[in-house]
């Protein structure tokens, strides 16, 4: 049966009554306000994951050049990277490696190709997740790419952009605290603050709804065959989020919750003031493929 389309207002009453609503008030489910926008692009593509499980790195790379290119409203995609990155720049590819759900290779690949082309020497980039506290190329680096699988969490809720710079303080521990609500904190430190040119959500096959510490179940993983993509983290994890939300509720009938609340993007916006977490100030660009598009 066709998933219906979750809009934000069935998000809303739906949210009303969950821990989520009341933790994060008025920040993702806050009111429109007089205030600055983010902008954010969704984009699918049906054949991007084959019946194997395969993702088709072409097409995964005409998804990514024509997000960048929407985000940044650009007449070509070459115009966009350039806007992005400068052939100078020292170039960090913040990834993610949990062996359950790492960031796809041919992502990372569509991402170095992009820098080559731009004119990044390859000595000049790296892609690494945990030791980027000791890997040079992240030490120097004047630029940071963030691209990480969107997932549920045990510590944050969500495993999303904002989490994703946990292992660029040496005690990632420390901020498992009151679900991770100080993750904004990272994006202040020296080795990150003001770096990050593009925060891409992989969506290709977001997992759900998890119970504990390392949860993976197939039966909460589902091949939606997207990106969510923008210059904005905080935007880029509030849309996320969304997402999860919307699938849990198309799927089980209602929100089934979370281990914690995700109440670090909120705090994101308005305690390190690094984004928009508003869903209704973040304008959201919707390419490709439209089924069971639930946002």
């Amino acid at each position: 049966m066709k998933e219906k389309i979750i809009t934000r207002r069935d998000f809303l009453r739906v949210a009303a009554g969950t821990a989520m609503a009341g933790t994060l008030g008025a920040g993702v489910l806050g009111e429109a306000k007089a205030e600055p926008t983010a902008r954010v692009v969704l984009i699918r593509q049906a054949e991007v994951v084959g019946s194997d499980d395969k993702v088709r790195g072409e097409i995964l790379q005409s998804m990514l050049d024509e997000a960048v290119r929407n985000l940044l409203e650009t007449k070509d995609s070459m115009e966009a990277w350039q806007k992005l990155i400068k052939s100078s720049d020292i170039v960090g590819i913040k990834s993610n490696a949990w062996y359950r759900l790492p960031t796809p290779k041919e992502l990372e690949a569509a991402i170095k190709r992009r820098l080559l082309d731009v004119g990044v020497a390859e000595k000049n980039m790296d892609i690494a997740d945990r030791g980027v506290l000791q890997n040079p190329v992240f030490l120097k680096a004047t630029a940071l790419i963030n691209v990480r699988p969107l997932r549920t969490h045990h510590w944050s809720g969500v495993g999303t952009c904002l989490k994703n710079y946990i292992q660029f303080v040496p005690d990632p521990p420390s901020y498992h605290d009151e679900g991770c609500s100080a993750l904004g904190k990272i994006w202040t430190y020296p080795i990150v603050k003001g770096k990050t040119r593009l925060n891409i959500l992989c969506a290709l096959t977001p997992q759900f709804y998890g119970r504990g510490a390392n949860f993976f179940d197939r039966r909460y993983v589902w091949p939606y065959k997207g990106l969510i993509v923008g210059t904005d983290p905080v935007a880029v994890d509030a849309v996320g989020a969304h997402l999860l939300q919307a699938k849990r509720i198309a799927f089980f009938g209602e929100d089934r919750a979370l281990d914690v609340p995700p109440k670090h993007i909120i705090m994101a916006d308005k305690t390190y003031h690094l984004g928009i977490s508003d869903l209704s100030r973040i304008q959201l660009i919707k390419l490709g493929w439209a089924d069971e598009l639930l946002i």
